[in-house]
């Protein structure tokens, strides 16, 4: 059943046919190729692609990226999320220009060893760029395979026996295009839910289809619950100035402006509240004026409500710790980069 070559020829001969119009499928540049990979990192292609054209066109090369300031990289990210592959992404183009000449290195391991780049990345930019036979595998492509091998449970054992029927699989003339073609048939046809199984280019080759159950292949993961955190925030303003704090020395959102605040343990904060913390945490004196509003907003593994404050600053015009920071005026918040929660409060306040 299981036709080396048959797998290979009806996946590439699908692929060429159906494969989506993308940007970055126009090119075999490394630094173009590296960078959408790194992009398509847990975010859907549709949200990529404005983001991706826009990037390529301020910043076309290794050498641009790694000259550019990381703040002004973090504004050209900023709405795309994880903003840990764009820190790891100027880390490791530095490496590259400085070490490698902007070039990809010769062994795939130093490539692999680079910030932010782990075995799916390399194996997509290695075979897309230089054919080198090595299978990605992400979320689609154990699908995929948990369907054609009748996989139930994605065990260590599992996932080796994965690897180890893609290295023999894989088109050796053109495993980017193989690579490529099996997380599309992921994405487009073998989906998680209502499997389009009656247009898959392997449906007589998937004993997960011959099942009658396909869906069961891989047994879904239990949903975890995801914890709800309280936040108070406050636009303090002087004059027609207000306080952001840039979250250097934090490991989520790192180097993104934000307003000053924290956690607090009662859903609906009040006033008195958010003065104690503002001055606990800042040495700042403020008199809390109107509530502009509250939002909620859900990250990966956790998700806020946020409670905004419009705040008067009585003294302490240099807040208290390590964090720069600056006062700006309305019209200058399109400068800095913002986690889209302050996005959301800085839309109330222009409808205030």
């Amino acid at each position: 059943m299981y036709s080396t070559n048959n797998i290979s020829e009806q996946l590439l001969r699908w692929f060429q046919k159906s494969k989506r119009p993308m940007p970055w499928r126009k090119t075999h540049d490394p630094y173009k190729i590296w960078l959408s990979e790194t992009m398509l990192q847990q975010t859907q292609v549709k949200t990529v692609i404005p983001f991706y054209n826009k990037w390529v066109k301020k910043y076309p090369n290794f050498e641009s990226v790694a000259s550019a300031d990381l703040d002004a990289l973090l504004k050209m990210w900023e709405g795309l999320g994880y903003y840990n592959r764009c820190r790891n992404f100027h880390k490791a183009v530095k490496l590259i220009v400085h070490d490698f000449g902007s070039s990809l290195p010769i062994d795939v391991q130093e490539f692999k060893a680079l910030p932010g780049v782990g075995d799916y990345t390399a194996a997509a930019v290695y075979s897309i760029v230089l054919s080198h036979p090595i299978p990605t595998i992400d979320g689609n492509v154990n699908r995929v395979m948990s369907r054609l091998l009748r996989i139930r449970h994605l065990t260590s054992c599992n996932k080796k026996r994965i690897l180890s029927k893609l290295k023999i699989w894989i088109d050796k003339a053109q495993p980017g295009d193989f690579n490529q073609a099996m997380m599309e048939l992921g994405s487009t046809v073998c989906l998680p839910k209502n499997p389009k199984c009656e247009i898959c280019p392997l449906i007589l080759s998937c004993v997960g289809f011959n099942s009658g159950k396909p869906e069961s292949y891989p047994s879904p993961k239990p949903q975890k619950s995801v914890p709800w955190r309280n936040v108070l925030t406050g636009v303090i303003w002087n004059d027609d100035s207000f306080l952001i704090l840039q979250r250097k020395g934090y490991s989520h959102l790192s180097h993104l402006w934000e307003l000053p605040g924290g956690k607090t343990t009662e859903k609906n904060g009040h006033h008195s509240q958010l003065t104690e913390l503002l001055k606990d945490k800042y040495q700042l004196t403020v008199s809390v004026k109107n509530k502009i509003g509250e939002i909620q907003h859900r990250y990966s593994h956790f998700g806020i409500t946020l409670s905004g404050f419009n705040c008067k600053l009585l003294n302490g015009e240099s807040p208290h710790g390590n964090q720069p920071f600056r006062w700006i005026k309305k019209n200058e918040i399109n400068r800095f980069a913002f986690p889209k929660a302050n996005h959301k409060l800085f839309a109330m306040m222009k409808e205030n």
